[in-house]
């Protein structure tokens, strides 16, 4: 185990330029066996073959981790998820380049012994392709989770380009395997022009949900988390967050963008929503291609706020609301 503050110890707080690179300065393995007691682990799953536009995912776990800052309370709401949660950055899956059935492999093996050692695994993707074997391992330990679904697109695609494996074909895939209970699926942040009638015809008859932005904007974002959460309701649940549901402005570095979507703000406090309110047993983060190093990339930034919202949500949903920081 490696304490990426230890040096700084007589010194004072590691500025976030320096040291090793780990999440919000996190201890840091890539030992399963050093997991014990730690309650969330972050996972990086460095793979982008499966896009169907353009590349350069594989670089956003780094950026992410390059862009957090330092712990402490969440000044709106208070709440110190590094205080209140035990959490440990268990490094990358080891991704095979150009070869996504192994770099699907190496990625579900990582979060199942997160998930073995009693860890919640959050996954920083990477392209949307990576849910598949995230979920897979959720699956294996807890049954069919419910989903709760931010993207402009739903991914239920039955092929993209020809091609069954897809960023664009995950979701249709798990459930359809049985690792996702569609029941209990939400998507939130709809709009565009893909995919079409058959796709949406195939979840309506599976019971799918989904809310669209014009939704959002006729009734705000905190309708729809409200929503969300009704419809999901109790029993484990993975989050899954495209960056792409994003507005451009917010989040111009991703593969798919899409005009007319979330501020940042309004997703920061959805995700956070949907932490406090339901049984989380996984979530990842996915889609973003940084174009800088650090917090100089948006839209790197913007993900990494997403992880410490959703971190934050987890926190409130387990400490009582005395403990927290209030008075701070």
């Amino acid at each position: 185990m490696i304490d990426p503050t230890r040096r700084w110890s007589e010194y004072g707080e590691k500025p976030d330029y320096a040291g090793l690179l780990s999440f919000g300065g996190a201890p840091y393995t890539e030992s399963a066996a050093e997991l014990a007691g730690f309650d969330v682990a972050i996972i990086g799953a460095p793979m982008d073959d499966l896009v169907s536009d353009r590349p350069g995912t594989r670089f956003a776990p780094r950026a992410i981790r390059a862009a957090s800052c330092p712990p402490g309370p969440n000044l709106e709401t208070e709440v110190d998820a590094f205080e209140a949660l035990r959490i440990v950055d268990f490094g990358d899956a080891p991704v095979v380049p150009a070869n996504p059935a192994k770099s699907h492999e190496a990625i579900e093996k990582t979060v199942s012994e997160a998930l073995g050692a009693g860890c919640i695994p959050v996954v920083l993707g990477g392209d949307h392709s990576i849910s598949e074997p995230g979920i897979r391992a959720v699956a294996r330990k807890h049954g069919p989770p419910g989903l709760v679904h931010f993207d402009t697109h739903t991914d239920t695609g039955r092929t993209v380009f020809g091609a069954e494996l897809s960023h664009g074909t995950i979701m249709r895939r798990l459930v359809e395997q049985g690792h996702v209970d569609p029941n209990r699926y939400v998507q939130i942040g709809l709009r565009g022009y893909w995919p079409g009638e058959e796709e949406f015809r195939w979840q309506r008859e599976r019971g799918i949900k989904s809310i669209f932005m014009h939704e959002i904007r006729d009734g705000g974002v905190e309708n729809a988390v409200r929503r969300a959460v009704a419809e999901v309701g109790a029993g484990p649940v993975f989050l899954s967050v495209d960056i792409d549901v994003l507005d451009p402005a917010f989040a111009p570095g991703t593969g798919t963008p899409e005009p007319g979507g979330l501020t940042t703000t309004e997703l920061l406090r959805a995700v956070r929503e949907v932490g406090e309110g339901l049984d989380l047993v996984g979530a990842d983060v996915v889609e973003v291609i940084p174009a800088a190093v650090g917090s100089a990339d948006i839209t790197a930034l913007a993900a990494e706020r997403v992880v410490r919202e959703v971190l934050g949500g987890l926190a409130a949903r387990r400490k009582p609301v005395e403990q927290t920081c209030r008075g701070f």
